[in-house]
């Protein structure tokens, strides 16, 4: 779905009209990539608590869909275009990360193709337009990180989290239920399937604001709740693992929850959406 400038920033003007900023200045939000007319309100409630007076680089975590990637991947462009305005990918950042040996290179190709990292582009582009000349983004494709790795990638990047300047985007949706996904999960005892899905959601969310990456790797192997960003999820949460026992004290809140449709039988279907911040106390 393509948007030109006027009408998209009109729209994205809209949905942050209507939030509340209660948890500002975020130093992480996770916030869905769908396509706006689904999740545009809900992610307006993350992007509302970015506050673009203080934050100077952007770390984009998504998750990769298209391509099997076992560990992380760096774009090998140096501008991403939004319909709003260009965004600058952070070529020093980028040449500290590459140096590590723990990334490799996106095909041109895959990062056209990847939307986890693209959707969250014009919502950077809108939060932080009051500053838009004096920030750079980090954007990060996230593979199928196994338990160990996504403790490396938290450790290396809790060093970037420390800093107030930065900010880190988590891209992921919640559950998508129904055939088309191959996953029909149906907990009877809470009635309808979308209130189900919900419970399992919810129950996921409250793991991640406990901020115990172990925790959210054993609900994801008891339900198999089909969070498509769980590694980028996974990769934060040990990152503030890793500030904790330095004695940083941060806690999360989940701040909305949307599904795309309300299933009622085994032929619905539909994606969950949710939105939360990080705050350092």
């Amino acid at each position: 779905m393509f948007f030109h400038g006027p009408q998209l920033n009109a729209q994205l003007e809209g949905w942050l009209s209507q939030v509340q900023s209660t948890k500002r200045p975020a130093r992480a939000i996770i916030a869905p990539h769908a396509g706006y007319t689904y999740c545009g309100s809900c992610a307006a409630h993350a992007y509302k608590q970015v506050d673009p007076t203080i934050t100077r680089k952007i770390f984009i975590l998504g998750p990769s869909h298209h391509v099997p990637l076992s560990r992380c991947a760096l774009s090998s462009v140096e501008i991403y275009r939004t319909p709003l305005y260009d965004l600058r990918i952070d070529q020093k950042i980028y040449g500290e990360l590459w140096k590590t040996g723990m990334f490799e290179r996106m095909s041109l190709q895959t990062d056209e193709d990847e939307h986890s990292i693209e959707m969250h582009l014009p919502y950077t582009a809108k939060a932080m337009e009051s500053h838009k000349d004096e920030f750079t983004i980090v954007p990060v494709l996230v593979g199928a990180l196994s338990e160990s790795k996504e403790q490396e990638f938290g450790k290396l990047f809790s060093k970037y989290l420390a800093d107030p300047s930065n900010l880190f985007v988590v891209s992921s949706d919640f559950c998508h239920w129904g055939q088309r996904f191959r996953y029909s999960y149906y907990d009877e005892s809470q009635g309808e399937i979308y209130r189900s899905i919900e419970h399992l959601d919810k129950m996921g969310m409250s793991i991640i604001e406990q901020l115990d990456p172990v925790s959210f790797s054993n609900y994801l192997k008891k339900y198999h709740n089909t969070i498509c960003g769980r590694h980028p999820i996974g990769v934060l949460l040990n990152a503030i693992t890793e500030l904790q026992k330095n004695g940083m004290n941060m806690s999360f809140s989940f701040l909305n929850y949307a599904q795309s449709s309300q299933c009622r039988n085994w032929q619905d279907s539909s994606v969950s959406y949710a939105a939360g911040a990080l705050m350092v106390h």
